[in-house]
């Protein structure tokens, strides 16, 4: 298995949406690349930690490529609000992709110059070695599925489309 950390504003939405795509073996949410040591969801949620809410995704890169989760990943952000997705508001809610792996490199910069081609504006996403992730408290795990109707900013439709992209022949768009 490899694994890719995403930050693409609440994690609970994040989460379920990554856990629908074929291939994608493991999810955890957490706090990504920060500045204190094991934070916990209210210190976050201040914005004076510097850390982003993260999902660590572990995939398997026989039935799903890193490219494709990255191009998903696109699908379902918008790539040039600042701190911002959905309604949620503040640092912790930015956007990022941040790797463990010095190869990923490549395939991330060649997907976010093909993403970048779609707007006339500089995509606001980071993209980062990952220097530090903590796990949320467990109540924030699998958060949707405890939860089916619970908060997301990410509309239902989304999590249909993830779970039959790779199905039907889409992952090599």
């Amino acid at each position: 298995m490899k694994e890719i950390y995403f930050a693409g504003g609440c994690f609970w939405g994040t989460e379920h949406y990554f856990k629908q795509i074929r291939g994608v073996e493991e999810t955890e949410v957490g706090f990504a690349n920060g500045n204190t040591e094991n934070p916990t969801y209210k210190e976050v949620y201040t914005d004076q930690t510097g850390f982003a809410e993260a999902v660590c995704v572990r995939y398997n890169p026989d039935l799903v490529s890193l490219e494709f989760l990255l191009r998903m990943f696109f699908k379902a952000i918008d790539p040039l609000s600042l701190n911002k997705q959905g309604h949620d508001e503040g640092t912790r809610y930015r956007t990022g992709v941040y790797y463990t792996h010095a190869d990923d490199v490549p395939v991330i910069e060649r997907v976010f110059r093909d993403v970048q081609k779609d707007y006339e504006q500089t995509l606001v996403v980071e993209k980062l070695p990952l220097k530090n992730f903590y796990r949320a408290e467990e109540y924030h795990q699998d958060y949707l599925e405890k939860n089916p109707t619970g908060y997301c900013h990410l509309p239902q439709s989304l999590f249909v489309f993830a779970k039959n992209a790779n199905d039907k022949g889409t992952e090599n768009e």
